[in-house]
Protein backbone atom coordinates (compact mmCIF):
# COMPACT_ATOMS: atom_id res chain seq x y z
CA UNK A 1 0.00 0.00 0.00
CA UNK A 2 1.70 3.22 -1.13
CA UNK A 3 1.18 6.40 0.84
CA UNK A 4 0.86 9.46 -1.37
CA UNK A 5 2.16 12.74 0.02
CA UNK A 6 -0.52 15.41 -0.33
CA UNK A 7 1.27 18.71 -0.86
CA UNK A 8 -1.62 21.11 -0.48
CA UNK A 9 -2.22 24.05 1.86
CA UNK A 10 -3.54 23.04 5.27
CA UNK A 11 -7.22 23.68 5.87
CA UNK A 12 -8.30 25.95 8.71
CA UNK A 13 -10.39 24.35 11.45
CA UNK A 14 -13.56 25.94 10.07
CA UNK A 15 -12.83 24.73 6.53
CA UNK A 16 -12.02 21.28 7.86
CA UNK A 17 -15.33 21.07 9.73
CA UNK A 18 -17.27 22.28 6.67
CA UNK A 19 -15.52 19.75 4.40
CA UNK A 20 -16.09 16.96 6.93
CA UNK A 21 -19.81 17.79 7.18
CA UNK A 22 -20.12 17.64 3.39
CA UNK A 23 -18.26 14.33 3.33
CA UNK A 24 -20.44 12.97 6.14
CA UNK A 25 -23.60 13.77 4.20
CA UNK A 26 -22.21 11.94 1.16
CA UNK A 27 -21.07 8.94 3.24
CA UNK A 28 -24.54 8.78 4.81
CA UNK A 29 -26.10 8.57 1.32
CA UNK A 30 -23.66 5.77 0.42
CA UNK A 31 -24.54 3.81 3.58
CA UNK A 32 -28.25 4.17 2.85
CA UNK A 33 -27.75 3.15 -0.78
CA UNK A 34 -25.82 0.00 0.16
CA UNK A 35 -28.23 -0.86 2.99
CA UNK A 36 -31.11 -0.83 0.52
CA UNK A 37 -29.62 -3.86 -1.27
CA UNK A 38 -27.46 -5.65 1.35
CA UNK A 39 -29.36 -6.65 4.50
CA UNK A 40 -27.58 -7.01 7.83
CA UNK A 41 -23.76 -7.36 7.71
CA UNK A 42 -23.32 -3.82 9.12
CA UNK A 43 -19.78 -4.57 10.29
CA UNK A 44 -18.77 -5.97 6.88
CA UNK A 45 -20.25 -2.95 5.06
CA UNK A 46 -18.56 -0.53 7.47
CA UNK A 47 -15.14 -2.13 7.11
CA UNK A 48 -15.37 -2.39 3.32
CA UNK A 49 -16.41 1.25 2.99
CA UNK A 50 -13.69 2.33 5.45
CA UNK A 51 -11.08 0.55 3.30
CA UNK A 52 -12.34 2.30 0.15
CA UNK A 53 -12.50 5.70 1.87
CA UNK A 54 -8.93 5.13 3.06
CA UNK A 55 -7.95 4.47 -0.58
CA UNK A 56 -7.04 0.80 -0.17
CA UNK A 57 -7.90 -2.73 -1.23
CA UNK A 58 -9.94 -5.32 0.71
CA UNK A 59 -10.03 -9.09 0.94
CA UNK A 60 -13.48 -10.49 1.81
CA UNK A 61 -13.28 -13.99 3.28
CA UNK A 62 -16.30 -16.23 3.71
CA UNK A 63 -18.07 -19.34 2.47
CA UNK A 64 -19.98 -19.07 -0.83
CA UNK A 65 -23.46 -17.56 -0.79
CA UNK A 66 -22.95 -14.72 1.73
CA UNK A 67 -23.49 -11.87 -0.80
CA UNK A 68 -19.80 -10.97 -1.09
CA UNK A 69 -20.09 -10.55 -4.86
CA UNK A 70 -23.33 -8.62 -4.53
CA UNK A 71 -21.75 -6.25 -2.00
CA UNK A 72 -18.89 -5.41 -4.40
CA UNK A 73 -21.26 -4.89 -7.35
CA UNK A 74 -23.50 -2.68 -5.19
CA UNK A 75 -20.54 -0.56 -4.04
CA UNK A 76 -19.48 -0.01 -7.66
CA UNK A 77 -22.92 1.33 -8.61
CA UNK A 78 -23.44 3.42 -5.44
CA UNK A 79 -19.96 5.00 -5.58
CA UNK A 80 -20.11 5.69 -9.32
CA UNK A 81 -17.03 3.61 -10.11
CA UNK A 82 -16.34 1.79 -13.36
CA UNK A 83 -16.41 -1.80 -12.13
CA UNK A 84 -15.14 -5.01 -13.71
CA UNK A 85 -15.27 -8.56 -12.45
CA UNK A 86 -12.79 -11.39 -12.94
CA UNK A 87 -13.78 -14.92 -11.97
CA UNK A 88 -10.54 -16.55 -10.85
CA UNK A 89 -10.19 -20.18 -11.99
CA UNK A 90 -7.26 -22.62 -12.03
CA UNK A 91 -6.69 -22.08 -15.78
CA UNK A 92 -6.74 -18.25 -15.63
CA UNK A 93 -3.56 -16.69 -17.07
CA UNK A 94 -1.89 -13.38 -16.09
CA UNK A 95 -2.66 -11.98 -19.58
CA UNK A 96 -6.38 -12.61 -18.92
CA UNK A 97 -6.11 -10.00 -16.17
CA UNK A 98 -3.53 -7.49 -17.43
CA UNK A 99 -4.17 -7.62 -21.18
CA UNK A 100 -1.83 -8.55 -23.99
CA UNK A 101 -0.11 -7.28 -27.11
CA UNK A 102 -1.37 -8.38 -30.51
CA UNK A 103 0.45 -8.15 -33.82
CA UNK A 104 -1.44 -6.07 -36.39
CA UNK A 105 -0.77 -5.28 -40.01
CA UNK A 106 -1.90 -2.01 -41.60
CA UNK A 107 -2.93 -1.40 -45.23
CA UNK A 108 0.65 -0.75 -46.30
CA UNK A 109 1.78 -4.09 -44.91
CA UNK A 110 3.62 -2.65 -41.89
CA UNK A 111 3.34 -4.74 -38.76
CA UNK A 112 3.19 -3.40 -35.22
CA UNK A 113 2.11 -4.49 -31.77
CA UNK A 114 -1.00 -3.02 -30.16
CA UNK A 115 -1.82 -3.37 -26.47
CA UNK A 116 -5.33 -4.58 -25.67
CA UNK A 117 -6.10 -3.70 -22.03
CA UNK A 118 -7.42 -6.44 -19.76
CA UNK A 119 -10.21 -6.13 -17.17
CA UNK A 120 -7.76 -4.77 -14.58
CA UNK A 121 -8.21 -1.35 -16.23
CA UNK A 122 -11.17 -0.44 -14.02
CA UNK A 123 -11.75 1.76 -10.99
CA UNK A 124 -13.23 -1.07 -8.93
CA UNK A 125 -11.89 -4.52 -9.76
CA UNK A 126 -13.68 -7.47 -8.28
CA UNK A 127 -11.35 -10.46 -8.04
CA UNK A 128 -13.90 -13.18 -7.37
CA UNK A 129 -12.64 -16.32 -5.57
CA UNK A 130 -9.06 -15.08 -5.92
CA UNK A 131 -7.61 -18.15 -4.24
CA UNK A 132 -8.94 -20.50 -6.94
CA UNK A 133 -6.23 -19.30 -9.37
CA UNK A 134 -2.60 -20.38 -9.29
CA UNK A 135 -0.05 -18.25 -7.38
CA UNK A 136 1.45 -17.16 -10.72
CA UNK A 137 -1.87 -15.62 -11.79
CA UNK A 138 -2.58 -14.15 -8.35
CA UNK A 139 0.77 -12.37 -8.47
CA UNK A 140 -0.30 -10.58 -11.67
CA UNK A 141 -2.20 -8.23 -9.36
CA UNK A 142 0.82 -7.39 -7.19
CA UNK A 143 2.27 -4.50 -9.19
CA UNK A 144 -1.10 -2.92 -9.88
CA UNK A 145 -2.18 -2.98 -6.20
CA UNK A 146 1.04 -1.33 -5.05
CA UNK A 147 2.10 0.96 -7.91
CA UNK A 148 -1.21 1.61 -9.73
CA UNK A 149 0.22 0.69 -13.11
CA UNK A 150 1.09 -2.51 -14.96
CA UNK A 151 4.02 -3.39 -17.19
CA UNK A 152 3.37 -5.50 -20.28
CA UNK A 153 6.20 -6.28 -22.73
CA UNK A 154 8.32 -3.63 -21.03
CA UNK A 155 5.74 -0.88 -21.51
CA UNK A 156 4.11 0.89 -18.57
CA UNK A 157 0.32 1.33 -18.60
CA UNK A 158 -1.28 3.48 -15.88
CA UNK A 159 -4.50 2.33 -14.24
CA UNK A 160 -7.58 4.53 -13.81
CA UNK A 161 -7.93 6.63 -10.67
CA UNK A 162 -9.19 5.79 -8.12
CA UNK A 163 -8.25 2.12 -8.34
CA UNK A 164 -9.50 -0.41 -5.79
CA UNK A 165 -9.30 -4.19 -5.70
CA UNK A 166 -12.02 -5.94 -3.73
CA UNK A 167 -11.18 -9.64 -3.72
CA UNK A 168 -13.32 -12.46 -2.38
CA UNK A 169 -11.82 -15.64 -1.01
CA UNK A 170 -13.20 -18.97 0.11
CA UNK A 171 -11.85 -20.41 3.37
CA UNK A 172 -8.68 -22.36 2.68
CA UNK A 173 -10.08 -25.59 4.06
CA UNK A 174 -12.20 -25.87 0.93
CA UNK A 175 -10.90 -27.99 -1.94
CA UNK A 176 -9.35 -26.42 -5.02
CA UNK A 177 -7.90 -23.33 -3.34
CA UNK A 178 -4.36 -21.93 -3.19
CA UNK A 179 -3.12 -19.78 -0.30
CA UNK A 180 -2.31 -16.20 -1.33
CA UNK A 181 1.41 -15.27 -1.21
CA UNK A 182 2.36 -13.26 1.90
CA UNK A 183 3.55 -10.33 -0.23
CA UNK A 184 0.15 -10.09 -1.87
CA UNK A 185 -1.79 -10.39 1.39
CA UNK A 186 0.20 -7.41 2.69
CA UNK A 187 -1.13 -5.30 -0.20
CA UNK A 188 -4.67 -5.61 1.16
CA UNK A 189 -5.49 -2.83 3.59
CA UNK A 190 -7.91 -5.12 5.42
CA UNK A 191 -9.02 -8.73 5.53
CA UNK A 192 -12.75 -8.67 6.24
CA UNK A 193 -14.33 -11.87 7.50
CA UNK A 194 -17.92 -12.30 6.29
CA UNK A 195 -20.01 -14.25 8.83
CA UNK A 196 -23.42 -15.88 8.33
CA UNK A 197 -26.27 -13.31 8.64
CA UNK A 198 -28.19 -12.76 11.88
CA UNK A 199 -31.66 -14.34 12.11
CA UNK A 200 -33.58 -11.07 11.47
CA UNK A 201 -31.38 -10.20 8.50
CA UNK A 202 -31.80 -13.66 7.01
CA UNK A 203 -35.58 -13.44 7.45
CA UNK A 204 -35.53 -10.12 5.56
CA UNK A 205 -33.37 -11.65 2.83
CA UNK A 206 -35.91 -14.45 2.40
CA UNK A 207 -38.87 -12.09 2.16
CA UNK A 208 -37.32 -9.37 -0.01
CA UNK A 209 -35.24 -11.34 -2.51
CA UNK A 210 -37.59 -14.13 -3.51
CA UNK A 211 -40.35 -11.97 -5.01
CA UNK A 212 -40.69 -10.29 -8.37
CA UNK A 213 -39.19 -6.93 -7.37
CA UNK A 214 -35.58 -7.14 -6.26
CA UNK A 215 -33.96 -4.03 -4.72
CA UNK A 216 -31.51 -2.37 -7.10
CA UNK A 217 -28.52 -0.20 -6.23
CA UNK A 218 -28.63 3.49 -7.21
CA UNK A 219 -25.71 5.81 -7.84
CA UNK A 220 -25.23 8.55 -5.21
CA UNK A 221 -21.56 9.55 -5.66
CA UNK A 222 -19.02 10.21 -8.41
CA UNK A 223 -15.47 8.90 -8.66
CA UNK A 224 -14.15 12.48 -8.43
CA UNK A 225 -16.11 13.15 -5.24
CA UNK A 226 -14.79 9.90 -3.74
CA UNK A 227 -11.22 11.05 -4.47
CA UNK A 228 -11.94 14.38 -2.71
CA UNK A 229 -13.14 12.53 0.39
CA UNK A 230 -10.06 10.27 0.28
CA UNK A 231 -7.79 13.35 0.23
CA UNK A 232 -9.74 14.91 3.12
CA UNK A 233 -9.20 11.72 5.17
CA UNK A 234 -5.44 11.90 4.58
CA UNK A 235 -5.52 15.49 5.90
CA UNK A 236 -7.27 14.59 9.14
CA UNK A 237 -5.10 15.09 12.22
CA UNK A 238 -4.07 12.03 14.24
CA UNK A 239 -3.58 12.65 18.00
CA UNK A 240 -0.15 11.72 19.38
CA UNK A 241 -1.77 9.22 21.78
CA UNK A 242 -3.31 7.38 18.82
CA UNK A 243 0.03 7.32 16.95
CA UNK A 244 1.71 5.83 20.02
CA UNK A 245 -1.10 3.26 20.41
CA UNK A 246 -0.70 2.18 16.77
CA UNK A 247 3.08 1.79 17.08
CA UNK A 248 2.80 -0.07 20.39
CA UNK A 249 0.16 -2.50 19.07
CA UNK A 250 1.88 -3.28 15.76
CA UNK A 251 5.30 -3.69 17.37
CA UNK A 252 3.87 -5.94 20.10
CA UNK A 253 2.69 -8.33 17.34
CA UNK A 254 6.26 -8.95 16.14
CA UNK A 255 8.38 -11.76 17.59
CA UNK A 256 11.68 -10.63 19.07
CA UNK A 257 10.25 -7.35 20.38
CA UNK A 258 10.25 -8.33 24.04
CA UNK A 259 6.84 -10.03 24.29
CA UNK A 260 7.11 -13.58 25.67
CA UNK A 261 3.61 -14.55 24.46
CA UNK A 262 4.25 -13.14 20.99
CA UNK A 263 7.57 -14.99 20.72
CA UNK A 264 5.76 -18.20 21.63
CA UNK A 265 2.74 -17.79 19.33
CA UNK A 266 3.81 -15.65 16.34
CA UNK A 267 6.14 -16.93 13.60
CA UNK A 268 6.28 -13.60 11.75
CA UNK A 269 4.46 -10.36 12.43
CA UNK A 270 3.20 -7.24 10.67
CA UNK A 271 5.56 -4.78 9.00
CA UNK A 272 5.34 -0.97 8.72
CA UNK A 273 2.52 -1.29 6.15
CA UNK A 274 0.30 -2.43 9.02
CA UNK A 275 1.01 0.83 10.90
CA UNK A 276 0.23 2.83 7.76
CA UNK A 277 -2.98 0.86 7.23
CA UNK A 278 -4.13 1.35 10.85
CA UNK A 279 -3.48 5.11 10.64
CA UNK A 280 -5.42 5.54 7.38
CA UNK A 281 -8.28 3.25 8.40
CA UNK A 282 -8.62 4.92 11.81
CA UNK A 283 -9.03 8.30 10.10
CA UNK A 284 -11.59 6.88 7.66
CA UNK A 285 -13.53 5.13 10.45
CA UNK A 286 -13.62 8.34 12.48
CA UNK A 287 -15.13 10.27 9.56
CA UNK A 288 -17.52 7.37 8.85
CA UNK A 289 -18.74 7.78 12.45
CA UNK A 290 -18.95 11.57 12.20
CA UNK A 291 -15.76 12.47 14.08
CA UNK A 292 -12.90 14.74 13.00
CA UNK A 293 -10.06 12.78 14.58
CA UNK A 294 -9.48 9.07 15.26
CA UNK A 295 -9.42 7.63 18.77
CA UNK A 296 -7.84 4.61 20.45
CA UNK A 297 -11.25 2.87 20.16
CA UNK A 298 -10.83 3.01 16.36
CA UNK A 299 -7.49 1.21 16.70
CA UNK A 300 -9.05 -1.53 18.85
CA UNK A 301 -11.94 -1.98 16.40
CA UNK A 302 -9.64 -2.17 13.36
CA UNK A 303 -6.83 -4.27 14.85
CA UNK A 304 -8.25 -7.60 13.71
CA UNK A 305 -9.04 -6.78 10.04
CA UNK A 306 -5.77 -4.85 9.59
CA UNK A 307 -3.40 -7.26 11.35
CA UNK A 308 -4.77 -10.79 10.93
CA UNK A 309 -3.57 -11.37 7.36
CA UNK A 310 -0.14 -9.87 8.12
CA UNK A 311 0.77 -12.46 10.76
CA UNK A 312 1.46 -16.19 10.92
CA UNK A 313 1.31 -18.49 13.93
CA UNK A 314 4.02 -20.83 15.14
CA UNK A 315 3.50 -24.57 14.94
CA UNK A 316 3.11 -24.66 18.73
CA UNK A 317 0.29 -22.08 18.65
CA UNK A 318 -1.52 -23.96 15.87
CA UNK A 319 -1.14 -27.21 17.80
CA UNK A 320 -2.86 -25.52 20.76
CA UNK A 321 -5.79 -24.68 18.48
CA UNK A 322 -5.11 -20.93 18.53
CA UNK A 323 -6.05 -18.61 15.66
CA UNK A 324 -4.51 -15.33 14.56
CA UNK A 325 -7.71 -13.62 15.71
CA UNK A 326 -7.14 -14.99 19.23
CA UNK A 327 -3.59 -13.60 19.27
CA UNK A 328 -4.72 -10.17 18.00
CA UNK A 329 -7.53 -10.06 20.60
CA UNK A 330 -5.00 -10.80 23.36
CA UNK A 331 -2.64 -8.08 22.14
CA UNK A 332 -5.49 -5.55 22.01
CA UNK A 333 -6.60 -6.51 25.52
CA UNK A 334 -3.03 -6.26 26.81
CA UNK A 335 -2.66 -2.82 25.20
CA UNK A 336 -5.67 -1.69 27.23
Amino acid sequence: MSVAVIKEPLLSEREMVAEAERALADISKVRTGVGRVIFGQESVIERTLVAILAGGHSLLVGVPGLAKTKLVETLGVVLGLDGRRIQFTPDLMPSDILGSEVLEQDDSGRRSFRFIPGPIFAQLLMADEINRASPRTQSALLQSMQEYHVTVAGERHDLPSPFHVLATQNPLEQEGTYPLPEAQLDRFLMQIDVPYPELDAERRILLETTGIDDARAENVLTAERLKEIQILIRRMPVPETVVEAILALVRSARPGQGGVETDKHVAWGPGPRASQALTLCARARALYDGRLAPSIDDIKALAEPVLQHRMALTFAARAEGMTVRDVVARLVKKAG
